[in-house]
């Protein structure tokens, strides 16, 4: 693959990079905060063009504006990925933009903490479900046949280490993640001969407002986020750029004999 070049100048030096992902075009769902808006800056440092989706307009315009602030090709695109046509609309959008589609991160994600499944309701269940693991499905289902038109192209999703290992109090979260798991392995079966690679992550605890949320529901970050680094073995939590290289990798060519695979970014969590 030729890359385009990326020329900058330093005193007097002409430093040139090699951009990853530039001429593609990415969508990333659950891009307005966290890992995925991480994931957006990422990728447009690479000259990749990006579509954030998110459901909270506000929010989605403030990242959509530090995204433009840095220099990037963005647009944000409010939807809900649990909704078919909400899904095939943002892809749409996505070709009348920009004429193709190569990458889907699929990060739109959904915890609730402190449940059993004995006191998680009904409907905790099907939200959690239906964010995580219908949303992925039903946003592949709407990406994949423009991505065959494009001539290929990569689809990574945001599993987690509860798909690996399982933890307390989030009986739901372990179901869908380790769902997601199993679905990239099948997408990645189905799709190959299509020239579209399907891949995951598995992050540990990652420092996003979620995870803020996550420890205030359970007693308070400054009580919560030493416990929760000392679930890892490097005995911290991740920031979200870590994970953005490790999606980014995925996204690039760097990974072009990579598919099926679930890649922990747990910090050794997953090891014990």
């Amino acid at each position: 693959m030729t890359r385009k070049k990326k020329v900058s100048q330093k005193i007097g030096v002409v430093i040139v990079k090699d951009q990853l992902l530039a001429g593609k075009v990415a969508i990333i769902t659950g891009g307005t905060s966290g890992i995925g808006l991480s994931v957006a800056q990422r990728f447009s440092k690479e000259g990749a063009k990006v579509i954030i989706v998110g459901r909270n307009a506000a929010r989605g315009e403030q990242a959509l504006k530090t995204l433009l602030e840095s220099g990037a090709s963005a647009t944000f695109l409010q939807a809900d990925v649990c909704s078919a046509v909400d899904c095939e609309r943002v892809v749409e959008e996505t070709l009348r933009l920009h004429s193709r589609l190569d990458i889907l991160f699929n990060n739109a994600g959904l915890i609730y903490v402190d449940r059993t499944v004995v006191t998680t309701s009904e409907a905790e269940w099907d939200a959690t479900i239906n964010v995580n693991v219908k949303g992925t499905f039903l946003m592949s289902k709407a990406a994949i046949p423009s991505m065959v038109h494009s001539g290929g192209g990569s689809i990574i999703n945001d599993a987690s280490v509860f798909g690996l290992v399982a933890g307390s109090g989030v009986a739901a979260y372990c179901a869908a993640k380790g769902a997601i798991i199993m679905l990239t392995k099948a997408m990645a079966i189905d799709h190959a001969q299509q020239g579209i690679r399907v891949n995951c992550v598995c992050p540990g605890s990652v420092d996003t407002p979620l995870l803020k949320e996550e420890m205030e529901a359970l007693g308070g970050v400054e009580l919560q986020k030493p416990k929760f680094a000392a679930r890892h073995p490097l005995n911290r939590v991740a920031q979200p750029d870590e994970i953005a290289n490790a999606v980014l990798f995925l996204a690039s060519s760097e990974s072009s004999f990579i598919t099926g695979a679930a890649m922990p970014v747990d910090g050794g969590r997953s090891a014990w």
